[in-house]
Parts: C-alpha cells; sequence; structure tokens
C-alpha cells in the first residue's frame, strides 16, 4: 500500500495542474482566419442512387486568388456547414468511392445555400476499395503493426487460436500456446485491456472465442511506456469489431463441422445521433478429439520396471457462449461515455482414457493398467467496463478514465477409476476431485495527452490492477466400502493476491521525416500468497519496485518507406499456478508442481525494423536482440516415489536461471501479382543462450530455430476464392527437451452469393493431420519420448450474412475508424 499511495500521488499531482492550465488558457488550434466578415456555405450532399445521405464527405473551398483553404466534413444527415470570408472559391465535394464533384470560381459574398449535392459511384474505384478491405493486410505504426483480419477464409469459422496462428511474427503450437518470434511471454489484451474473453485460462479461452468478432490484431514488439510493462516478448492486442455507422447494421455466421462442431456468432451495432449501442455475440458446441503417447525408460535402481508405454486419448466436448453488450452516449460533441458487459459461459465435458504397459529389463511386458478420468467443468466470467473520454479544443488533446471489474469462476470436478488388465483383471479404488477457482480483478487507468504546438506531445497516466485467486481443491479417495473419504494430504486452499500499480509518462516529437516517442514507466508490485494443507501451512510475501525505460524512433523516406528503432524494457511475473506448491493429480505417473520462491524476470529489448511498399509488393523486415534476467525455465526431476504399481512418478516444476540472450531477423511480405491472385509470406530466424544452474545442475542450453508461414488467395471460375496456408516450425529445445520441427496445412474454398451480402465457406484445418508436437526429455534418471495432439483435423462449413454494411469499407478508409487519433502509435 506504501507504493501505492506515493504511486497515486507522484501522478495525480501533474494530472491535476495539467487540466486545469488547460481549462483556463487553451484555444482552438483553427488555421488563422482573414480580417473581415465571415460567411456560411450550406447544403446537404446525397448519394444519387439509391438517395441517401452521405456521411463523412469531404467539402474543400480553395480561393481562386489566396493560399488559405478552408473545408468540412457532413453529417450523419450528410449536411454540412463551413465558414469562409468573402472572396471566390473553387469547391470539390469528395467521397472515397464516388466521383469528384467540383464548382469552379464560385463568388462568396454572403450566406449560400448549395442545396443538394449528388454524387455518383465511381464503379472502378469501389472494387479497388473492396479488394483492399477484404486482404488481411499490416499497417506500420510507430510502436506497432497492424494486422487486419479481412476475409482471410482459414480463420472462417474458427477462434481467435486461428486468427493469431495467421498473423505474422506469431505462433501457436499444437497445445495452443502463443508464441511471439519463438517467445511464449507474450502478454495479451482485448482492446487495449486485460479482459474476461481470456478469463482464467489464456489457452482454452482463445479457443472458444470467435475469429469473426476480431477485427484487427496489433502486433506490439516495442510497447510504448503507456502499455503494461508484462510480457517480456510483447504485446498482441485483439480489436473487436465495433461500427460507427449511423444506423442498424451487422454481420451474422453460422458455423457447421466434424468432428462435431456447430455454432454461431454476430456483432451488431445501431447507431443514432448520439448514441451507439454494440454487441459481440458468440455460441459454440463442439466435439475436439485429440491424442498423447510417452514411452519412458528408467534408469534409477529402484525402479520396479524397465520402461514404460503411455497412450491416452481425449474426448472433450464444451459449449461456449460468448456476449458483449456495450453503449457509448455521446454528452457533448467532445465527451463520451461507454459502458459495456461481459458475460462469458462454458460447460466443457473431458473424458480421457490412459492405458500404460510396464516393461521388465527383458522388454517383456509385465503389467497394465486402465485409468479412465471424466471430468466435468463450468466457466463464468462476468465483466464491467466504463470509460469515459474527454477531447478538448485543441486537436489530439484529450483525457480518458477506464474503470473494469471481473467477477471469474471455474467450477471443475473429475471421477477417476483405475483397472488392472495384466497380469490379472481387477477394479482398482477410484478417485475424484474438486477444484472450484474464484477471481475478483478491478482495474483503473486513466491517461491524459497535450499536444505541444503542431508536432509535439506530452503523455502522462496512471494505473492500477488487482488480482485475487482463491482455489479450494479438495481430493478423495474411495475405500473398500464404495465411500469417498477426504484425503487430507492432498486437499488444499491456495490463496493468491496481487496489485500492480503504475505510472508512466512519455514525450513525442515529429520534426521533419523524423518522429520519437520516449517514455518512463515505474511499476510497484505486492503479492501475497497464502498456501494451506496438511503438510503445507505457509504465507508468501513479495514486494519489489521496477523502472521500465522505453524509446520509438521511426525515420520516413517517403509514405511508402521508413525505418524504426526501438528499445523496451519488460517484465514476467510468475502467474499464480507457477508458484502453487501443491501438486496436480490429473495423471498417475506424471505431475506438476509449482514453486513459490519464483523471481520476476526482466528483459530489456531492441528492434531495428524496415517497411517498404511498392505497388504489387509490401515487405517489412526487422532485426532484434533480448536481453533476460532470471528467466523462467521448466525442468522434470524423478520425485523418487511410485505408484501403487510400482511406477516411478515424474515432477515438473518452473525455476528461475541466470540469462536468456535472444537474437533474430524476420521478414513478411504480401505479393499481388494480379488483381485475382494474392501471396503473402513471413519468415523469423531465432538463436537463444540460456545459462544457469539450480541446486549445481547446469540447465544452460543454445539453440537456432526457426518458423515459416506462406499463404496464396486466388479466385477460380464461377467467382470462387481458394485460399491455402502452409506452416512450419522448426526443432527448439533446452536443457532436458528437444521438440521436433512442426508442419500444418489450412486450405479454404468461399464463394459470395445473395448479391453479395452473403459468403459461404468450406474449410479444412490442419489438412495432413500433423499438427503434433513431438519432443524427447532427457535427464540422469529416465528419458522419455512424447507425441501431443490438441485436437485432430476438423472440416468446417460457415454462411456470413452482412446487411447495410455496403459503405463501412468506403468510410474506413476515410480514416474514421482507423487508429483513433493516435498520433504517435501511444
Amino acid at each position: 500500500m506504501k507504493i501505492l499511495s506515493v504511486l497515486l500521488l507522484i501522478t495525480c499531482l501533474p494530472l491535476l495542474g495539467i487540466a486545469q492550465t488547460d481549462e483556463r488558457g487553451q484555444r482552438p488550434n483553427r488555421p488563422s482566419q482573414q480580417k473581415g466578415e465571415m460567411f456560411e456555405l450550406s447544403g446537404v450532399i446525397f448519394e444519387k442512387d439509391p438517395r441517401i445521405p452521405l456521411e463523412f464527405a469531404t467539402v474543400i473551398l480553395r480561393p481562386v486568388k489566396g493560399k488559405q483553404v478552408y473545408g468540412g466534413l457532413s453529417n450523419q444527415k450528410g449536411k454540412f456547414k463551413v465558414e469562409v470570408p468573402e472572396g471566390r472559391y473553387n469547391i470539390s465535394f469528395e467521397f472515397l468511392s464516388f466521383k469528384t464533384i467540383s464548382i469552379e470560381d464560385v463568388e462568396i459574398n454572403g450566406d449560400m445555400d448549395l442545396g443538394e449535392i449528388l454524387m455518383e459511384v465511381n464503379a472502378e474505384a469501389l472494387e479497388e476499395v473492396e479488394l483492399i478491405a477484404e486482404k488481411s493486410t499490416m499497417e506500420v505504426k510507430l510502436d506497432k503493426k497492424i494486422y487486419n483480419v479481412g476475409k482471410d477464409m482459414t480463420v472462417k469459422g474458427g477462434t481467435a487460436s486461428d486468427v493469431l496462428d495467421n498473423v505474422p511474427s506469431v505462433t501457436v503450437d499444437a497445445e495452443g500456446v502463443v508464441s511471439l518470434r519463438g517467445n511464449e511471454n507474450v502478454r495479451i489484451l482485448i482492446n487495449g485491456k486485460p479482459s474476461g474473453l481470456i478469463g482464467l485460462n489464456d489457452t482454452e479461452a482463445l479457443r472458444q472465442f470467435p475469429a469473426d468478432a476480431i477485427a484487427k490484431v496489433e502486433v506490439i514488439t516495442s510497447p510504448s511506456a503507456r502499455y503494461d510493462a508484462e510480457g517480456t516478448a510483447g504485446i498482441l492486442n485483439i480489436i473487436l469489431r465495433r461500427d460507427k455507422i449511423t444506423g442498424f447494421n451487422g454481420v451474422g455466421t453460422v458455423n457447421l463441422g466434424f468432428p462435431e462442431y456447430y455454432g454461431f456468432s454476430t456483432s451488431l451495432n445501431y447507431r443514432l445521433e448520439n448514441v451507439n449501442f454494440f454487441t459481440n455475440i458468440g455460441y459454440s458446441d463442439r466435439d475436439s478429439p485429440g491424442n498423447s503417447s510417452a514411452e519412458t525408460t528408467y534408469f534409477s535402481p529402484n525402479a520396479a520396471y524397465a520402461s514404460t508405454a503411455q497412450s491416452i486419448d481425449y474426448n472433450r466436448k464444451g459449449n461456449n457462449l460468448n456476449l458483449n453488450f456495450g453503449i457509448e452516449y455521446y454528452i457533448a460533441k467532445e465527451t463520451s461515455i461507454t459502458g459495456s458487459f461481459l458475460y462469458r459461459n462454458s460447460d466443457r465435458d473431458r473424458i480421457s482414457e490412459n492405458m500404460t504397459d510396464a516393461f521388465d529389463e527383458f522388454s517383456d511386458l509385465a503389467n497394465s493398467t486402465l485409468r479412465i478420468e471424466n471430468g466435468v467443468s463450468k466457466d463464468n466470467v462476468f465483466q464491467y467496463d466504463f470509460n469515459f473520454l474527454h477531447k478538448f479544443k485543441k486537436e489530439g488533446h484529450q483525457i480518458d478514465l477506464d474503470l473494469q471489474y471481473q467477477d471469474n469462476s471455474d467450477d471443475e470436478n473429475s471421477l477417476i477409476t483405475n483397472e488392472e488388465t495384466f497380469p490379472n483383471m481387477f477394479d482398482q479404488l477410484s478417485e475424484k476431485f474438486d477444484s472450484y477457482e474464484l477471481q475478483k480483478r478491478f482495474l483503473i487507468q486513466s491517461d491524459y495527452v497535450l499536444p505541444i504546438g503542431e508536432d509535439q506531445q506530452v503523455e502522462i497516466g496512471f494505473r492500477i490492477n488487482s488480482d485475487n485467486r482463491e482455489t479450494d481443491y479438495r481430493f478423495f479417495n474411495e475405500n473398500d466400502d464404495g465411500d469417498f473419504v477426504v484425503n487430507d494430504s492432498l486437499t488444499n486452499l491456495f490463496d493468491y493476491d496481487e496489485m500492480v500499480s503504475a505510472v508512466y509518462g512519455q514525450y513525442g516529437n515529429k520534426f521533419g521525416n523524423f518522429s520519437a516517442l520516449v517514455g518512463l514507466r515505474i511499476e510497484g508490485t505486492d503479492i501475497d500468497i497464502r498456501s494451506t494443507g496438511k503438510e503445507i501451512d505457509s504465507v508468501n510475501q513479495k514486494n519489489y519496485v521496477n523502472v521500465f525505460p522505453t524509446a520509438n524512433l521511426v525515420y520516413e523516406f517517403s509514405d511508402s518507406e521508413n525505418l524504426t528503432l526501438g528499445y523496451n524494457s519488460r517484465i514476467r511475473r510468475p502467474r499464480s499456478w507457477f508458484i502453487n506448491p501443491f501438486p496436480s493429480q490429473s495423471s498417475r505417473t506424471n505431475i506438476f508442481q509449482g514453486n513459490p520462491d519464483l523471481d520476476p524476470s526482466i528483459s530489456h529489448g531492441v528492434d531495428l525494423g524496415y517497411y517498404k511498399r511498392w505497388q504489387k509488393v509490401t515487405f517489412n523486415t526487422s532485426v532484434y536482440f533480448s536481453h533476460a534476467t532470471d528467466i523462467f525455465q521448466f525442468i522434470s526431476t524423478d520425485t523418487g516415489l511410485s505408484t501403487e504399481d510400482g511406477i516411478p512418478i515424474i515432477r515438473r516444476t518452473p525455476i528461475n536461471l541466470s540469462t536468456d540472450d535472444r537474437y533474430g531477423f524476420e521478414f513478411s511480405a504480401n505479393y499481388t501479382p494480379k488483381k485475382n491472385w494474392r501471396f503473402n509470406a513471413s519468415f523469423n530466424f531465432y538463436n537463444s543462450t540460456i545459462e544457469g544452474e539450480y541446486e549445481g545442475v547446469d540447465f544452460g542450453s543454445e539453440f537456432y530455430s526457426w518458423f515459416a508461414r506462406g499463404s496464396s488467395k486466388i479466385t477460380l471460375p464461377a467467382a470462387i476464392d481458394w485460399q491455402t496456408t502452409l506452416m512450419y516450425r522448426g526443432p527448439r529445445q533446452n536443457s532436458q527437451s528437444k521438440s521436433e520441427g512442426m508442419f500444418a496445412s489450412n486450405m479454404a474454398f468461399s464463394k459470395d452469393i445473395l448479391k453479395g451480402n452473403g459468403t459461404l465457406v468450406l474449410n479444412v484445418d490442419d489438412l495432413f493431420n500433423s499438427r503434433k508436437r513431438v519432443s524427447v526429455t532427457t535427464t540422469d534418471t529416465f528419458v522419455e519420448n512424447n507425441e501431443f495432439q490438441w485436437r485432430e483435423r476438423q472440416f468446417r462449413l460457415s454462411f456470413t450474412y452482412r446487411f447495410n454494411q455496403k459503405k463501412q469499407r468506403q468510410r474506413d478508409r476515410n480514416g474514421m475508424n482507423g487508429d483513433d487519433g493516435e498520433g504517435f502509435g501511444g
């Protein structure tokens, strides 16, 4: 709390001071006006056929003699008003994909009403705009790259994991773990904030959230000081679809698939003059069959068997509902408040059949057991968001406040039956466990941006994030009478309480072709951990303050070519289950146990990038280096314990090591050789050198790895689009484990129907059924060969229908739904 008080005091004083100065002295940043009386030019702009008002059409007045240019935009009813001094003007009316209307040499010496201006669609330009809108494209900003999802057919009807797996620099492995440039410590945000859409389990939640609700993904490898410092690899910010078009519009998708899968998703928007209603709804019901196998050879003289072979078949069935509803209300033209409510419900049934064969030193079968786990879990998330935004008269001058509250729960219970099938056949006593996890999160954040002149700005802000998690875990053993009795040795309570308080400031300047954004962020962390069980009853506290400098520089050779340089410092805090000292019981022979002594890892990174766009080719490349201390690594050890039938129990746990030096090179390219063919590719190569020892054992390692992705989309006869995506992830290793390379391919066919308002898509995910993790773990006491496939090949058929969205793509290109006015990209 001391850290919190100091940070708040540091932040609030300058915020209040600057705000008061502005209210007393700031004036609108308008062009200097000529002396004399001002007159009003007005009118209303319509699309000629059909006759509907055009919002955001541009009105430009250029004096016949003179340099001062005047202009304005039409409102939602197509009306416009522009104040100009007396004189003669050339007037033009412009709107993307419409033919420009020009009126030459108009004398204005009093208020003038031009009446109705009728604009016609430019068919050639409209075709070009729609082509741009349907592509998945990359934009480069000062401190981030923006991947516009577009009409990527291979993710249609899919999930957020599928979208991320198509983003350059990002990979998603067979277990759903997201990596950025090969680093798994990625911070994932929704609309710039933590979200209940991610919930208690990042990997599982990303597999549940519908891809059709996502508009774009921001890849932030060199985050500015505005962003939370968590995530040594960087940040992936998922932006949800939300339109601001007047009236009612939306898009809906229905999905069917095999293995059994059906669902729907929709994004709806209703805009009135001062109120905007928006919602995203998604529901899915799917089976996700998977499998794994492990062959383990033991070297310990105490092992009852020389080796074991384990095979597991998973049958997961889950139905998931995501509902996000919000209202945006404009109190005044410059002031808005937004409130939203999120609800996520997930019911999952899981059956795993684990067959374990044990062999003697002659490789003869000595024992076989069948372990069946029937699990049921219910996950509920409630999230409430509030935003206040006020834009001052000067462009770019604004203050906003965010409040967020989450209430998440995850109730899971499993019944485990055990049966010996060789050399004898008999049922062993059963087990079961109940786990209830409750999470409450609160966030408050405020940002204040003050432009200085035309090309400079100062930004300051604060953020407080509170996270409390309580886990009540109860384990039961069956007795000879068939009753289940609490196992006090394995039953436990785990309470994790974390508060992170932060303040930041950053300064941006642009002079000529050069732009710079430098900042400093200070974060204070207070963590309290309470572990209560029969053998463990402890309280751990960790309190620390970290300083994170950032710098992002860009030199623009032209609008289509730039060079960027970024530096950032980041942190990786242990997650709650990383430090939970109670072992998991999901497997008899392999357990996971947290380490309450884990310390945070700090990294420093440098990134040098180059971007170039030609007429048909867009190319982006970068080289990068990072140095991290106290990194986390998961190690496997023999516990010295065995199951009742003599199979050794292996423990997997995280530890801190000394350093990780990582450097790499990457590029991505988009190529459009013809109107009906588009191709994009990305490649990343990196090296990781880890140094450090734990309990006298050297766990240092060095390896090179790479991954590549290519996608081609071509239009076939009958206007059928065919898209194919190929991905390869190279081998990886650490001191104990080596993972083989992994190849995967997706394919999709798409056809527009119903005059372009509807689209049918047939998608095959993991065409060759090859998305598998194959690895080998070597220690002094055992060697284990493992293969894991989370989900087998899947077929999906999707139908999407859009209504009242024809003009959306045109207005987006006018910048009204672009970068939200973030001039320096923070």
